[in-house]
């Protein structure tokens, strides 16, 4: 399985949810796991997602997400799993 993780910060708009997860079904991607809040107008979401199905290159992925993120006005942010699991061990 190639897990990534996809995080989402922004003001809060009506849509946010449903544009990422559209965008992830229609390319095949799918949650593993999701956490979401929202503090005083502003959100926050981080995704665990399965790649193992989607035919899209990981670079074009993060590529299409940043511009998904740029048309509803917060910023996605994509990285391997692997990646994320290096910088962040203690």
């Amino acid at each position: 399985m190639k897990k990534a993780i996809i995080t989402v910060v922004g003001k809060d708009t009506v849509g946010i949810i449903a544009k990422v997860c559209t965008y992830l079904a229609e390319h095949h991607i799918n949650i593993l796991d999701i956490s979401q809040t929202i503090v005083q107008d502003y959100f926050n979401m981080m995704m665990i997602v399965d790649l193992s199905a989607t035919r899209q290159k990981f670079g074009d992925i993060c590529a299409d997400l940043e511009k998904v993120g740029e048309e509803i006005g917060v910023v996605i942010k994509c990285q391997k799993e692997e990646i994320f699991d290096s910088m962040h061990r203690v």
